[in-house]
């Protein structure tokens, strides 16, 4: 159960140190902290005392602490450094936990990787809601950063513009996706609103043919919504969701002036979303993604 996550990058071994081994720097690329702040130590021999705190929404926020001790040789040409981290806070999942970072030379670049696990609190409960949730999450989170900092590191993406594209990505991606199920399921195939098939008999379709048809088009638009959310990395499925739009607005502009001239009549609405698959098509290129990183070591 403990989580793993591994990713390859071209970077310099000092660049990725100098990044991930700074507080605010680190806070910049990691989704899992909102700041960190180093504590003053004694000498170098003692390990480093942190402070972190992780906003959740809501004017919601956890601290906790932990120490750290780096190593810049670890006689194999890389680098490691262990980590032991704690909450006190009664809101927080996590009560202690440990684990380690590793930096390894690899083909010009830099294998980076985490090993860690934690105890929870809240007893059974406590455990039942991070093997269901919290766990799978947090892997995620590890992960989703990892790739984030690759892209700052390799392309000069800024962790701030990633988060931004990302956003702007997921918002245009699930309104996609909710219009399409929607016309598809609610007027077309559960409830056949009159509208619907008055503008299917406007086009040249006949009595009998009109329902066919309502039916072949609520199926097609569930299946599309479906495709959105399935496929949602891939940009092919924008650019078939502007071709389809640009079909649906021609069909629906063959039901003369009437449906031309109504009120958020189809070929409005199909233009609005033609231009959130394009914002959707242009926040697409370079996301971050957890599916970059390797989540089991290379034993299993």
């Amino acid at each position: 159960m403990s989580i793993y996550v591994e990713i390859r990058m071209q970077a310099a071994m000092d660049e990725l140190w100098r990044v991930t081994q700074s507080p605010d720097l680190h806070a910049r690329w990691d989704l899992r902290f909102t700041s960190i702040e180093y504590c003053p130590r004694a000498g170098e021999a003692e390990p480093q005392r942190f402070l972190y705190t992780t906003r959740v929404g809501f004017g919601i926020a956890i601290e906790g602490g932990g120490e750290t001790v780096g190593t810049r040789d670890d006689g194999q040409g890389g680098r490691s450094s262990a980590l032991r981290f704690w909450s006190g806070d009664p809101k927080s999942l996590i009560l202690e936990g440990s684990g380690y970072w590793k930096y390894i030379s690899s083909d010009g670049g830099v294998r980076f990787l985490t090993l860690y696990d934690y105890r929870t609190r809240f007893g059974a409960l406590g455990r039942l809601a991070d093997r269901v949730a919290f766990r799978p999450l947090l892997g995620w989170a590890t992960a989703w950063s990892f790739d984030r900092l690759r892209l700052w590191l390799e392309k000069g993406i800024e962790p701030s513009v990633s988060m931004q594209r990302s956003v702007v990505h997921a918002v245009a991606r699930l309104a996609l996706a909710f219009v399409w199920l929607y016309q598809g399921i609610v007027p077309k195939l559960l409830w056949r609103a009159p509208g619907e098939l008055e503008l299917l008999r406007e086009a040249g379709l006949s009595p009998g043919w009109d329902g066919i048809a309502l039916t072949g088009l609520g199926l097609g638009e569930t299946v599309m919504g479906l495709l959105t959310l399935v496929f949602w990395r891939r940009r092919e499925m924008l650019l078939v969701t502007m071709c389809a739009l640009a079909v649906l607005s021609i069909g629906a502009g063959l039901g003369g002036a009437r449906v031309l001239t109504a009120p958020f009549n189809p070929v409005v609405l199909n233009v609005a979303l033609l231009g959130l698959a394009l914002v959707g098509l242009v926040s697409s290129r370079d996301l971050p993604s957890a599916s970059r990183c390797r989540r089991r070591p290379p034993c299993e």
